[in-house]
């Protein structure tokens, strides 16, 4: 059998992330309390999906699919937690077909990732997760009904289906600087940095239902008049403005465009920084406008995202690569699921 070393290499920064324990400990969290929170009867377990002669469980699909399941069933109830739910396992049984289709693959290649190589990473997982206390592991695997040899058969099945996408997707290609331009041109906005200015508003009520809108027209000419002189506009605002800003001397922090109504956005983003605004009549109320200061608004130029622009399309490259690779899988296998 031929030692697949080199392909393992190539991905072990992303194979031996500690983050991935969690998911597991999340899965096997989460199985007991699905059974207890859904009302629809379930099939305890039974075969999910054949491939090739390998059997996929329905508890293999739902331990795969619990936490996206737990996040699920904090955001929708009813009818639409179901559809979720439904669609959260037809993924997860999709993702074990894949899975299994790409072992079967290293298998036929007589490839084989050495026993030390999962033995590091165990190795790995105590010492970062859990202290070095090996005890403490082996404590949490029984409790979660998981024997430590069964932990390592599922990591080395990660190790494999890692290193085999590493190894059936090549990214030593060049990106064409046609191709880099024509990104650029049409994505520009993921290039611009929001933009934002630091607001501060005086807002009067025209109060025109009882007849006083003359009055207070004049008031909000009178506060103008007072910030003309050199009054500090924080200092104004408490005294004068009738919104919600009031006591904080009419502070909006920062603020980005689609927050204000498009007439008094259309003042606030267009003035200079220090500028005090005339009088904005919106709506019935009398608006005055001060920007303190802005922010973004500033597009990198091609020179400066070309390196990011490159990264984004040898990784989407891949991606479309592995895809093509899987379902070439997928058509040469005997597949049913039930």
């Amino acid at each position: 059998m031929r030692n697949f070393v080199h392909p393992f290499t190539a991905v072990s920064a992303a194979v031996c992330g500690f983050a991935l324990l969690p998911i597991y400990c999340a899965a096997f969290a989460q199985e007991p309390q699905q059974s207890q929170q859904s009302q629809q009867p379930q099939v305890v377990d039974g075969m999910a999906a054949i491939v090739n002669g390998d059997v996929i469980t329905y508890s293999q699909v739902r331990q795969l699919s619990a936490p996206r399941e737990k996040l699920l069933r904090s955001q929708f109830t009813g009818q639409d937690l179901e559809n979720k739910l439904q669609e959260a396992r037809k993924l997860a049984l999709k993702d074990l077909i894949d899975r299994r289709l790409i072992i079967q693959a290293f298998k036929k290649e007589s490839f084989q990732i050495p026993d030390h190589i999962v033995d590091q990473r165990v190795h790995d997982i105590i010492r970062e997760s859990f202290g070095g206390d090996r005890n403490t592991f082996v404590k949490t695997l029984e409790a979660q009904n998981y024997s430590l040899g069964e932990f390592k058969e599922k990591e080395m099945e990660r190790i494999i289906v890692s290193a085999m996408r590493s190894h059936n997707v090549k990214t030593n290609y060049i990106i064409s600087p046609t191709k880099i331009e024509e990104f650029y041109r049409k994505h520009r906005d993921l290039f611009t940095t929001k933009e934002e200015i630091k607001l501060r508003m005086i807002m009067i009520s025209g109060q025109k239902d009882t007849g006083n809108a003359q009055a207070q027209k004049a008031l909000a000419e009178e506060v103008l008049g007072k910030l003309a002189s050199g009054g500090e506009f924080q200092q104004t605002a408490q005294i004068y403005s009738e919104d919600s800003t009031k006591d904080t001397g009419g502070d909006w922090g920062w603020i980005q465009r689609n927050t204000l109504a498009p007439p008094l956005e259309k003042f606030a983003f267009n003035m200079p920084v220090g500028r005090i605004s005339s009088i904005i009549d919106y709506a019935g109320n009398y608006y005055i406008l001060m920007v303190e200061d802005k922010r973004g608004g500033t597009t990198k130029s091609l020179a400066e995202a070309r390196a990011d622009i490159e990264k984004k399309l040898i990784q989407d490259e891949a991606q479309q690569i592995q895809e093509r690779w899987i379902a070439s899988l997928r058509q040469k296998a005997f597949i049913r699921q039930f």
